[in-house]
């Protein structure tokens, strides 16, 4: 009698949790960080190249711009060549790039270099969404892509207020070389953390061997160069990693999460970008409510294990609706109890950027960096939309009532994705 065993897969090896959400949440501060670290700077940055400070806004906007682009850029790079590949090579870039800002000579040149530097730093976010989603354990994923998308927000703040405190003592350039050391530093935490790329290898039989080439006068070694020139065709070129693009992005379920994406962002930063421009508070009372929304930063992350029992799209929906009853509310009674407010409203941001992310992840298939990578550039989309949106109101009252009916057709548009098929 011959005993037969059953063959069984060996558990899959999770990256270290502590450590690696460690390493890449202080990165997403780093990185998400650089779009608003010149904020606080226009003034000096001004004063050394005598030059008015509102025309030195393009320095935002220039980042903005690379750093959209590079999300599509290198998204689907990363499903093609790894994520671990990817972020050792973009993270020295990063930091090569935002030194080279710190010497430049005039605003002409630095306009150009915040660009190259949007584009470089957009390396990190679709990547490292792509391999926590992929390597850390399922019962803690959750948590950790909470604590990102929680980094990123935070950074909006945490940046603003370290160079607030920081440009009188070392300066504007020096600030730069600062962040610049701080890209270094966070390559080779990265580089201890993640695991080594298993790209998915196409299925056996998938690329056949092509047919042997008897034609007289061909030698052995003119038909192995010619067998591999084929291979290589059938291996497909540098635009097939693409060619997931349009199919995401024009998916009937997919497309309605990542303009619910772009709903939450934009509103997220018209909502503090009305606090400043229609005067609702002094300006020692709007650090406080800017400060508002840190502890919901990091309190959410925190229920997350629990949260995560809930279906992705129900808690998108869930989300949505509560921050469009903030808004409703903070418009109808003004300023009272507006800090509250406030923060259960990022809360419910907090909350509905990783379940939007989850939700997309979940229906991209193999191409998830690709998606991510569409998510991330519906989030700069968003973020450079909403001084506008803020601005176009009139108002901040107007500005709450239209932003809560916006919040409110995001969730019916998560709501009926879940009726759609992929």
């Amino acid at each position: 009698m011959t005993l037969t065993l059953p063959i069984t897969e060996a558990p899959p090896r999770w990256a270290p949790f502590a450590r690696t959400l460690t390493a890449f949440t202080l990165t997403a501060v780093l990185a998400s960080g650089q779009l608003y670290v010149v904020i606080p700077l226009l003034h000096a940055m001004a004063a050394g190249w005598s030059a008015p400070p509102g025309g030195l806004t393009w320095l935002v906007t220039a980042f903005g711009i690379g750093y959209g682009v590079g999300f599509l850029v290198f998204g689907p790079l990363s499903d093609r060549y790894g994520r671990r590949r990817l972020l050792m090579f973009g993270l020295p870039l990063a930091a090569a790039t935002t030194a080279l800002v710190a010497l430049s000579p005039s605003p002409e040149v630095a306009f150009g270099l915040r660009a190259a530097q949007g584009v470089a730093v957009a390396m990190f976010p679709p990547a490292g969404m792509a391999y926590l989603a992929e390597r850390i354990e399922p019962r803690r994923r959750v948590v950790a892509i909470s604590a990102i998308t929680g980094a990123f927000l935070a950074s909006a703040v945490l940046l603003q207020v370290a160079a607030q405190l920081l440009v009188d003592v070392i300066g504007w350039r020096g600030l730069f070389l600062l962040s610049a050391t701080g890209f270094l530093g966070a390559t080779f935490a990265v580089r201890a953390v993640m695991q080594p790329d298993h790209l998915p290898e196409p299925p056996r039989g998938h690329l056949p061997e092509p047919p042997r080439d008897r034609r007289p006068g061909r030698s052995d070694d003119q038909r192995s160069d010619l067998g591999r020139d084929r291979r290589r065709e059938s291996a497909g070129s540098l635009l097939s990693a693409y060619r997931p693009v349009p199919r995401l992005l024009f998916n009937r379920v997919l497309s309605l999460r990542y303009l619910a994406t772009t709903v939450l962002l934009a509103g997220f930063v018209a909502v503090y970008t009305g606090l400043q421009i229609y005067g609702v508070a002094s300006p020692a009372e709007l650090l406080t409510l800017r400060a508002a929304g840190l502890p919901s930063i990091v309190l959410v992350p925190l229920l997350m294990p629990w949260l995560a029992r809930i279906p992705t799209t129900t808690r998108a929906v869930a989300f949505l609706t509560v921050g469009a009853i903030a808004l409703a509310t903070i418009g109808l009674t003004g300023t009272v109890a507006l800090v509250l407010l406030l923060a259960l409203y990022v809360a419910a941001i907090t909350g509905g950027l990783p379940s939007m992310n989850e939700s997309i992840s979940a229906g991209a298939g193999q191409a998830r960096g690709t998606a991510l990578a569409l998510f991330s550039f519906t989030l700069a989309v968003g973020g450079s939309a909403g001084p506008q949106v803020a601005a176009a109101f009139g108002g901040f009252t107007p500005l709450m009532y239209g932003l809560a009916i916006a919040m409110s057709v995001a969730a019916l548009a998560v709501l009926v994705s879940t009726r759609e098929r992929t």
